[in-house]
Parts: C-alpha cells; sequence; structure tokens
C-alpha cells in the first residue's frame, strides 16, 4: 500500500469507532498511535525528498532558460556578423533549451503539487495524531480509575471473606458489655451509700425516741 493510500485510510478512520469494536481499547489506541508516529516519520521524511528534488528541478529550469538565452544573443552575434549559418545553428541550440525548461517546468509543478500534497497530509495526520494522543489519556485515566475500583472492591469482598468484620461486630460487643458491667457497678456503689444514709437517720430516729422517753420517764418519778 502506499503511503498516499495509508495515510488516507488513517486519516478517514473513525477512532472512537474502532475502539469500541476492540477487546482491549488502550492496547489498541496505543498500536493506532505507534502506526501514526511511524506514518509520519516516512510522510516528512517523503515531504522533504520531494522539496529537495524540487529544488533540484528548479535549478535545472533556471540553467536551461539562461542557456537559451545565451543562445539567443549568440544568433544575434552571428546575424551582425553576417554569419547566417551560425545565427540558426544558435536558434536551433535555444529552441531546444527552451523546449527542456518547458518540459522542467511541468515537473516542476509536479513536484510543488506533491509538496503540497505532503504537506497537507501530515497537518491532517498530526491533528488525528494529537486527537488520538488524547483518548488514550482519557483511556488510561479511566482504566487507572477501574482498577482502582476493582482493588478497593477486591478489599472490601476480602475483609467480608476473612471475617474481620464479624471480629469487628464481636469486638464492639465486648466493648458495650464492659461498659455494661462498669454501670452496674456504679450502680452498686450508689445503693450501698444510700442505704448508709438511710441507717443514719434510723439511728437519730431512735435515738430521739429514746431522749423522749426518759423525758417521759423523769415527770412520772417525780
Amino acid at each position: 500500500m502506499g503511503i498516499f493510500s495509508r495515510v488516507a485510510d488513517i486519516i478517514s478512520s473513525n477512532i472512537n469507532a474502532m475502539l469500541d469494536k476492540a477487546e482491549d481499547p488502550t492496547k489498541m489506541v496505543k498500536l493506532m498511535i505507534r502506526e501514526m508516529e511511524d506514518t509520519l516519520v516516512e510522510l516528512r521524511a517523503s515531504c522533504a525528498g520531494a522539496m529537495a528534488q524540487k529544488k533540484k528541478v528548479q535549478r535545472a529550469v533556471d540553467e536551461a532558460e539562461a542557456r537559451a538565452e545565451g543562445w539567443a544573443n549568440k544568433a544575434g552575434l552571428a546575424v551582425k556578423k553576417n554569419r547566417d549559418d551560425l545565427a540558426r545553428e544558435a536558434l536551433m541550440e535555444k529552441r531546444r533549451y527552451l523546449e527542456r525548461a518547458a518540459s522542467l517546468q511541468t515537473e516542476l509543478g509536479q513536484n510543488d503539487a506533491l509538496v503540497s500534497q505532503y504537506q497537507n497530509d501530515i497537518a491532517q495526520l498530526e491533528d488525528k495524531l494529537s486527537k488520538a494522543r488524547e483518548k488514550q489519556r482519557t483511556l488510561t485515566q479511566r482504566q487507572l480509575h477501574a482498577r482502582g475500583r476493582v482493588k478497593a472492591e477486591q478489599g472490601i469482598r476480602g475483609l467480608e471473606g476473612s471475617g474481620a468484620v464479624q471480629k469487628f461486630e464481636e469486638f464492639e460487643n465486648r466493648i458495650e458489655l464492659m461498659e455494661a458491667e462498669a454501670d452496674l457497678v456504679n450502680y452498686g456503689r450508689k445503693a450501698s451509700l444510700e442505704e448508709q444514709f438511710s441507717e443514719l437517720e434510723t439511728d437519730d430516729d431512735i435515738e430521739a425516741q429514746l431522749k423522749a422517753l426518759k423525758e417521759g420517764g423523769d415527770s412520772i418519778a417525780e
């Protein structure tokens, strides 16, 4: 396949459609970028060659036109010297160089068109390559994000499978039980204090009654 046909296929290709059909879009876009880069290198080299050839042909055109002008001057000199035979020979040489210049001009035009085509294809391929690289960047980010999610999900499932979650729940239940036991201890301490104060109040009441009895007995004795 010629380079122009290959470039045309690359430029006309639908990157998104190709990636949608690919089993591994990241790998696919990487291969596409490599092909574009290789084609771009080849295209630039061909364009440089065409430009060098264009300069070479232009120099040949200039030389042929200069030779034609030189023979025209010689024909004029021969006429002045009454050498019509030499004038005819000079005019024939002039015509030969003008024909060569005309042929070279045609080749120059073809080279110019070829260089323009190369430059146009290079610009389009560079644009296509830029879009492919952007697509690669997006796919890479999505792939990394997806891998992160998969790793996180696997970690969660691993915890569930290892019984770690259940262990955490058991540990939490143990802590709650310890807190309840502490509350019971505090509750028992409060009840003991209340009983002690109640006993003190009872002692005071008995002492008051005893005192009253004593005072009453004293009165009766008197």
